[in-house]
């Protein structure tokens, strides 16, 4: 590390955090809302849609703890850098793609990039800001994560109508240029936090394995074959964590799941909470264009309501989390969430617009609540040589949790209206569909609150 001052650093690793928190879900909430308009140029139906969502979450969620680890291992800023490199390279990719096909594919390549910034981001940051700031740091992440959020539906409509879809990849070109320009020259140093001990190579592949099988098979449900692959993916999983109790230099530590309760119910809790409520957007921007025949730009207009909410309140509730217990926040955002999901339920093809500018609002609030605090308690309860992997958890549960939601969108979705396109003919079907994934969403939150309160309180340093 050189000379440079702490504050001078931690300022530093703030704004690269933030911009890296800013940059994935501005382009992921931009891409929601010209779904639409992709599907129009190459005649996709909405399942087919959806796996320009999930193509990128496989990959995303698949390497993500690896590169924790590599990040502990080698220099989170390396690992960090290179990401930023390869997901300047895949925006360019998709922004000149031909065909479905390539759109999937360079999703995949995107999705393998935000896995390495991803999983080193928060490590980079937690590396350098005391105990006593991490969550007013945390919110700060998480506020710059909703801004990208709110931002994107409206920037990603009024590009889509205005330029056409592809901009909407060309624009996160400067963007990338921006955070590699500050990583490089206002980030100094590189935080590897141990030793340099062997990276368990082997258990990489089998946990990728493991995850691979178990949500590619979730997302083509419901078959056969769907489900036998669920089945050797959780033997894979259920292998992975054997020999990880076995291997000098693991992968995962076990035993942070099986002896730190607020390590594990806080992962647990994210996973629920992402599962239920990630595909909510691309559900209703859906609902919003094809059966209410809004533009993009109304209907990204209207998508902004719940993450400018979440902006507003996530430092906030990060504050709070330094001074309350936060699973006293966490899960009462998770209640929240869970009322709002409940008022999603009754959607039909006339339900007033503000109603659901309403339902989104409270999901905004909710959400605030709970990530900021719950991400705090993750990040409070290992120590700091463990950073990486608990920032790489972190996102681990995200993109797993994200992953799941898509998977339940994409069978109630097959279920009732298959492969076709959604049109006046089937949209009554479509929105069937909606209610039920609402609903199941709602009923895991409610077993989320549980889960929440389960992990007893942080031990503060």
């Amino acid at each position: 590390m050189k000379h440079e001052s702490p504050q001078t650093v931690r300022k530093a690793a703030t704004l690269v955090a933030a911009l890296s928190s800013f940059i994935g879900p501005f382009m992921g909430a931009s891409v929601i809302v010209a779904l639409p308009a992709i599907g129009a140029e190459f005649s996709m139906g909405a399942v087919m849609l959806g796996w320009i969502n999930t193509a990128y979450l496989l990959a995303a969620a698949t390497f993500l703890i690896p590169f924790g680890r590599l990040g502990d291992i080698y220099g989170r800023k390396r690992i960090f850098s290179a990401g930023v490199f390869l997901l300047l390279i895949s925006s360019i990719l998709l922004a000149t793609s031909t065909s479905s096909g390539m759109m999937i594919l360079f999703r995949v390549l995107q999705g393998f990039a935000s896995s390495m910034i991803f999983a080193t981001s928060l490590p980079i940051l937690m590396s350098v800001v005391p105990g006593e700031e991490r969550g007013k740091a945390i919110g700060l992440t998480v506020a710059a994560v909703y801004l990208g959020l709110s931002t994107g539906p409206f920037v990603g409509g009024f590009i889509t109508q205005q330029l056409g879809w592809r901009y909407i990849f060309w624009i996160n070109v400067p963007l990338s240029l921006l955070l590699l320009t500050v990583t490089t020259f206002l980030l100094k140093g590189d935080w590897s936090a141990e030793e340099r001990s062997r990276f368990d190579l082997r258990g990489a592949v089998i946990l990728g394995a493991g995850l691979l099988m178990t949500m590619y098979g979730f997302t083509t449900m419901p078959s056969y074959s769907a489900a036998l692959l669920v089945v050797l993916g959780i033997i894979a999983l259920a292998i992975f964590v054997k020999y990880e109790q076995k291997v000098a230099s693991p992968l995962v530590e076990v035993s942070h799941f099986r002896d730190n309760a607020v390590f594990a119910f806080s992962n647990l809790a994210a996973l629920i909470n992402y599962a239920a409520t990630f595909a909510v957007g691309f559900m209703l921007s859906l609902y919003l264009q094809k059966v209410r025949m809004l533009t993009p730009q109304i209907a990204g207009t209207i998508l902004i309501a719940q993450p400018i909410v979440q902006a507003i309140f996530s430092p906030v509730a990060g504050r709070l989390s330094d001074k309350v217990e936060p699973r006293t926040l966490a899960s009462l955002g998770m209640a929240v969430i869970c009322v709002g999901l409940l008022m999603l339920t009754v959607v039909s093809l006339t339900t007033p617009i503000a109603y659901i500018i309403a339902c989104l609002v409270l999901l905004g609030f909710g959400f605030a609540l709970f990530s900021s605090p719950n991400t705090n308690a993750i990040m409070s309860s290992v120590s700091r040589s463990h950073y990486g992997f608990a920032g790489a958890t972190v996102s681990a549960m995200r993109q797993i949790g994200m992953m799941f939601s898509m998977a339940v969108v994409t069978v109630t979705m097959t279920l009732f209206i298959g492969s076709s396109e959604i049109l006046s003919a089937n949209a009554e079907q479509f929105i069937v569909s909606c209610r039920y994934a609402f609903a199941l969403f709602a009923l895991m939150c409610f077993g989320g609150i549980f889960a929440s309160l389960a992990r007893g309180n942080v031990q503060r340093s």
